[in-house]
């Protein structure tokens, strides 16, 4: 019998024909939503975006889409100062409340089951207890994004995604597809340079800001509006590992983040961040020369100082990850009285994005009454019934107005504290178009590239190389490098010399070919600048650097290397030290359990085959006679000359001084840049110093190319 099955199944498509709706519809514009005017509210009409946005939430079933690796934590938060000269919210007004809160951190291109410490952007969502309701900041650890408009947003996970015909790589955007689709969308490109430095790769969640992205409204008692955005800034300040830490951590200890959280609250070391606001009153958001609507664009802080307002702590593990880490649910129409929406267009985009997502992830629209999501506050709206239904509700009303068993009619009017949407004046055609004022796409990333320090700059490279060298299709590659010239060139001459592509004609080729650690190379980077646009004449800002940050032993781990013989006196005196300091310091040794020291016995946590240096910030080697053997010991050596590579603060003393020497380069004992030996008779005073040490990255460091690790 002949075989009739067609080759391929009829309904296979390449996706080559124009683009259509789901129904066959031609569609005129992808690029923006239907709104008011360019700058107006998107229009709730514009099927087109609701047909392409509740698909892409309906796609996963029960993982969430985007942000399904997370932790989380409960706390507190307290204000400083009341804000009730701009807004009505009692969060804000209310110095003597403590607002409970839960908080979400996550990566977003990731599954559930990838590791901490991928290149990506960190969800950051904090969901607060109010007595009006709850109120939620869904934000992100970087202060822009890679789109203008919500109807992108499907365009842009699916780019960033594992590749759809061979499901690789995993939470990674080193492939085809995501450089692709970057490369024909410049509106990225400020995003881009912030995926690329360090700040995408944060030492721990207690040291990595949070930004609420938009621009949103707070309304005062007399209805007036001031537009605002929200930031979280880490007490311990802002930290990041470099991507050679990164790629190690993720094999070595893939749950690096969530661990170090729930191992710091378990021991009492709370996670602390203070919230800071920019405001910016309504009748001067045309002062400047960048859209305050547009969230590809900051507000440069030396323009619109952040106000610090109070103060969130951390101090509380979950008791059930599925049901409160995993089910929480954030939307960002969860605002209180006083607080409102701009135009945003990708805020709007998400206000209708998130509900429906939760809809779908968590199965009915009850998901409010699950115990992490419902409100601390009276909840009272006559609904009834859908799935997971929790509350049991008496009587004969489910409808309002209504004046059955004691119901009155009356809502909440203002003066009773209900919700009013801020009355902004909406005029202008329907039109699915972009307004000028959000057209500059390289200003900021000129910005931001000015802002950072030589260091930085190498990283951000070095990222782009990795990144880019990894994409098969040479057409992207030169796509981006174009972009890349339009930010800065000597910026784009570096990374085009990795890819074997020909500088401009306005730049120097890159020596040594395809690195910046020369000296030369190195230098060239540190003191290339670009003219600024769409930042208010900003040229450089000391915020978006984290070499102003301020540093501190306070919530570190050290890497205390021992064997048997080790100077147990040393060992506990330096650990006294760093519990004083709020740090940690672990034994690694030959194995676990007790080591015998000079002095008695220690007990060592770790061993050489289960731990690193990437997982731990500074590296104290102590004396005593048995230390020498760690001498012929390979492990050790990568231990010292790895921490080395990545700046850390490393030591030794007595016996194990010979062990540095051996790891290091013959010009790398230095204790300027955090290199510190010591006899046994002084090692007191190393141990202070090296503490004091803890936290820092020491960049200036000797040519780290030549150590072997």
């Amino acid at each position: 019998m002949a075989n009739n099955i067609p080759a391929e199944h009829p309904m296979m498509t390449d996706n080559r024909c124009p683009l259509t709706t789901n129904v066959g519809q031609p569609i005129a514009d992808d690029q923006n939503s239907l709104r008011a005017g360019e700058r107006g509210p998107t229009l709730l009409e514009d099927y087109i975006l609701r047909e392409k946005l509740q698909h892409f939430d309906h796609e996963r079933i029960p993982e969430r889409i985007v942000h399904a690796r997370g932790a989380a934590a409960h706390g507190y938060f307290e204000l400083y100062e009341s804000l009730s000269d701009l807004t009505t919210a009692k969060v804000l007004t209310d110095t003597t409340t403590q607002t409970p809160v839960f908080v979400r951190f996550s990566t977003v291109a990731g599954s559930r089951g990838s590791a901490d410490t991928a290149r990506d952007v960190r969800g950051f969502a904090v969901k607060m207890y109010t007595p009006e309701g709850n109120w939620d900041i869904v934000g992100n650890n970087i202060p822009v994004f890679f789109i203008q408009d919500a109807i992108k947003f499907p365009d842009l996970i699916h780019a960033a995604k594992p590749e759809p015909d061979r499901e690789i790589p995993q939470a990674a955007t080193a492939h085809d597809t995501f450089w692709d689709f970057i490369s024909l969308t410049p509106e990225s490109m400020h995003m881009i340079m912030w995926i690329m430095s360090d700040r995408s790769l944060p030492r721990s969640f207690g040291m990595m800001e949070g930004f609420g992205v938009h621009t949103f409204r707070l309304i005062n008692a007399q209805g007036k509006s001031t537009f605002v955005k929200f930031h979280w800034k880490p007490v311990l300040g802002v930290h990041s590992l470099v991507w050679d830490e990164a790629q190690q951590v993720a094999g070595k200890d893939p749950d690096f983040h969530r661990r170090e959280m729930w191992d710091s609250i378990k021991a009492g070391n709370f996670l602390e961040w203070e919230l800071g606001i920019q405001t910016l009153a309504e009748d001067q958001e045309q002062l400047y020369d960048f859209d305050v609507l547009d969230a590809t664009k900051l507000w440069p802080e030396e323009l619109l100082p952040v106000r610090r307002i109070g103060k969130m702590t951390l101090n509380r593990n979950p008791d059930n990850y599925f049901a409160e880490t995993e089910q929480v649910a954030f939307n960002t129409t969860n605002i209180v009285p006083g607080i409102d929406f701009s135009n945003d267009p990708l805020l709007q985009g998400r206000n209708f994005s998130y509900l429906d997502t939760q809809l779908s992830r968590l199965g009915s629209p009850n998901f409010t009454e699950l115990p992490i999501n419902r409100p601390r506050c009276p909840v009272s709206n006559n609904q009834r019934d859908a799935q997971m239904r929790y509350t049991i509700d008496k009587g004969r009303v489910s409808y309002t107005p209504a004046s059955l068993d004691g119901h009155s009619p009356d809502e909440a009017t203002p003066a009773r504290g209900g919700f009013v949407s801020y009355s902004a004046a909406v005029d202008g055609p329907k039109v699915r178009a972009r307004s000028e004022s959000f057209g500059d796409h390289y200003g900021q990333a000129k910005l931001f590239w000015n802002s950072m320090s030589g260091p930085e700059k190498e990283h951000i490279v070095k990222a782009l190389q990795f990144e880019l060298s990894l994409v098969e299709t040479r057409a992207v590659r030169q796509r981006m490098l174009g972009h890349l010239h339009q930010i800065n060139e000597v910026l784009a001459g570096q990374v085009a010399a990795a890819l074997g592509e020909p500088a401009s004609n306005e730049q120097v080729p890159a020596e040594p070919r395809g690195t910046a650690d020369s000296v030369v190379g190195a230098q060239r980077l540190a003191d290339a600048t670009s003219e600024t646009t769409a930042s208010g004449g900003v040229q450089r800002s000391k915020a978006l650097s984290m070499a102003q940050q301020p540093t501190s032993a306070k919530g570190r781990k050290v890497a205390i290397l021992v064997s048997h013989g080790v100077d147990s006196q040393q060992v506990n005196a330096l650990k006294e030290a760093l519990a004083q300091a709020g740090a940690q310091g672990e034994l690694v040794g030959p194995h676990l359990g007790d080591i015998d020291g000079t002095g008695g016995k220690l007990e060592a946590q770790k061993t050489y085959a289960n731990a690193s240096s990437v997982l731990y910030d500074a590296v104290f080697a102590p004396g005593g006679s048995g230390m020498s053997e760690l001498a012929r010991k390979g492990d050790a050596y990568v231990f010292l000359a790895q921490a080395y590579k990545h700046g850390k603060p490393v030591a030794a003393i007595g016996e194990s001084v010979t062990l540095l020497r051996n790891a290091l380069p013959e010009e790398a004992i230095d204790a300027d840049a955090g290199v510190l030996t010591q006899t046994s008779q002084h090692a007191q005073a190393t141990i202070e110093q090296f503490v004091n040490a803890v936290g820092k990255r020491y960049w200036q460091r000797s040519p780290v190319e030549t150590v072997a690790a």
